[in-house]
C-alpha cells in the first residue's frame, strides 16, 4: 500500500460552523531530505506535491456536530 495523507492541523472558528483541515501530501512525508527530486515520486514527475486546507462547512450552515 502507498504512503496516505496525513493530518496536520484542525481548527474551528469560534461560532463552529466552520472548520478547517491540514493535510499534508504523502509526497512530503519523510523522504530523502538531501534528495530535490524525492518529494515527485509518489506524483506527477513533472509537478510537486501541494499540501492544502480543505474548509468545512454543514448545507444548512448549522454547527458541526449538531
Amino acid at each position: 500500500m502507498g504512503k496516505r495523507p496525513a493530518l496536520t492541523g484542525f481548527t474551528m472558528t469560534p461560532d463552529g460552523r466552520t472548520a478547517f483541515v491540514n493535510i499534508q501530501h504523502p509526497g512530503e512525508l519523510g523522504g530523502e531530505l538531501n534528495d530535490p527530486e524525492a518529494p515527485r515520486k509518489n506524483s506527477d514527475p513533472t509537478g510537486r506535491p501541494r499540501s492544502a486546507t480543505v474548509l468545512i462547512r454543514k448545507k444548512d450552515a448549522g454547527v458541526i456536530g449538531t
